[in-house]
């Protein structure tokens, strides 16, 4: 028998449409060909699929990984080159010789200026080439399924935790439904049911219910005989988008099955809508950051607050400063024994200002680069503590600016603060400060494992947890929480279509 020939490729951004920036090339990182095959890390579920797929034999040929923070929409000029650029080294190599399979990484909820769904829009410029062989796709938990995703690919799983620990794991799993289709030659059957609701991430961590029933659920369906996968996409509820909910995706060998199981899961999760709430302690800002002051009575440090609102790793611009205003401002903050670590603020012209600076006392403007809607720039005197060129996955210039007994992280690129890995190169010990400010929903599981208390401040951004304030144009309604006097039978997408 002779070797299969797999595709594989990966494109992973979640672009938020409240968000002023238009993530482009500087903010991507993009590797082609065999470089695309080198992983920094095991949680990447183009690696999950490439292992899989080698150790049971299989030839990889690959094209390209482009993933960036999430951030605002892609720019059309970028995606277009991406996506032509991908289809040039599917059909070089498929002339080389032809291609038996397609196993791609996507995200799911990726948008482009001007055009929206990036999923879409390449799976179907795919399809157009490769009409009789198989597209399996890997996903990000928080997929917003369209209609061009459902029609153009044969097969899709996504994460099942939340944080996303499990990438290789979906990966691997995305690999072997594939396998199995080359083994029974046979594509299986899928069924999609849309569930009316918008969930912020931060309602539906995976440890916490409902989402540990739901996703035990998922695993025990995928124990079925003849069930290859049951993934809840959880949606992005920060992207403006017809397509715009919770969407239950089942894969199986018999369309019968898949039917009933993604009816019976979509009606379970909406009729448990209500149950869907903050599991961290979570305040306005001023409270939270009261409720952390009073905290530091209890001597267990460090105690994290999450300045919700203006995540970079949910997509938002990172360069609000509310939060850091009311920390500066709060005389209580000069007392603290350590300098509350601050991460971040994101404003290439404030960090690049601070380079050869540092021991001295500088004067800089920060924040309010890109986001000029809902936050301010502030003003900041203070002495430069380190500098770091290069940093990351993203090279990203570091400066930290201590302001007011607050240790300021300046960023020269959009870059997420998941990990306390920063702050150690940075030289901040954060094993040793007191309060530690990130710009994240919940923590990550590296910052878990440190933190002592963790709270939740409700902040501005283009990453509001507080779905009711935000002015939606496209979403169709009704959707929970939006409405809530509203009837709702789960049924297919092909039964809603009849």
């Amino acid at each position: 028998m002779k070797m299969k020939r797999v595709l594989v490729g990966s494109m992973h951004h979640e672009s938020n449409s409240f968000n002023p920036i238009i993530t482009d090339e500087k903010d991507f990182s993009i590797k082609y060909g065999e470089d695309s095959l080198n992983f920094e890390t095991k949680n990447n579920s183009l690696r999950g699929i490439v292992d899989t797929l080698k150790e049971n034999g299989y030839d990889v040929v690959p094209t390209l990984s482009a993933r960036a923070v999430p951030n605002g929409e892609v720019s059309y000029e970028l995606y277009s080159r991406l996506k032509k650029e991908f289809i040039e080294r599917a059909l070089e190599a498929d002339k080389i010789k032809k291609l038996d399979g397609i196993n791609l990484a996507l995200h799911g909820s990726m948008r482009v200026v001007g055009l929206g769904e990036a999923e879409g829009d390449l799976l179907e410029e795919l399809r157009k080439h490769f009409k009789d062989i198989p597209i399996v796709v890997a996903l990000d938990m928080h997929t917003t399924m369209t209609d061009k995703m459902h029609k153009y690919a044969d097969a899709y799983v996504g994460y099942k935790c939340a944080p996303h620990t499990d990438c290789f794991e979906t990966g691997e799993h995305a690999a072997k439904m594939l396998i199995h289709i080359f083994k029974e030659n046979k594509i299986p059957k899928k069924s999609w049911v849309r569930v009316p609701m918008l969930i912020a991430g931060e309602q539906s961590e995976t440890s916490t219910e409902p989402m540990v029933y739901f996703i035990n659920r998922c695993r025990e369906y995928e124990k079925k005989q003849g069930v290859l996968a049951v993934s809840i996409l959880m949606g992005y509820p920060w992207a403006d988008s017809e397509d715009a909910s919770v969407g239950i995706y089942v894969i199986a060998e018999d369309e019968n099955l898949a039917n009933t199981i993604s009816k019976e899961l979509g009606q379970e999760f909406f009729d448990r809508r209500e149950e869907f709430s903050f599991h961290t302690e979570t305040y306005q800002p001023e409270k939270a950051y009261e409720v952390a002051l009073k905290a530091l009575e209890e001597n267990k440090f460090p105690i994290y607050l999450s300045d919700s609102g203006d995540n970079p790793t949910a997509g938002s611009s990172s360069d609000c400063t509310g939060f850091l205003k009311i920390i500066l401002e709060n005389p209580k903050t000069k007392d603290i024994i350590s300098p509350v670590i601050y991460g971040g603020i994101y404003d290439p012209e404030a960090t690049l200002f601070c380079k050869g600076k540092v021991g001295q006392i500088i004067e800089v403007v920060a924040g309010a680069k890109f986001d000029t809607k809902t936050t301010k720039p502030l003003t900041l005197k203070g002495e430069v503590i380190n500098y770091l060129e290069k940093w990351g996955t993203y090279e990203s210039d570091l400066a930290v600016l201590r302001v007011n007994n607050v240790d300021i992280i300046l960023a020269e690129k959009h870059v997420g603060y998941v990990t306390p890995e920063m702050y150690e190169d940075l030289g901040l010990d954060p094993k040793n400060r007191n309060i530690i400010v990130c710009k994240l929903g919940y923590l990550t599981e590296h910052h878990k494992l440190l933190s002592k208390r963790n709270i939740m401040a409700l902040t501005t951004g283009s990453t509001n947890e507080d779905i009711l304030n935000i002015k939606y144009e496209k979403v169709k309604r009704p959707i929970f929480p939006l409405d809530r006097d509203f009837s709702y039978k789960a049924q297919t997408k092909e039964d809603a279509r009849v």
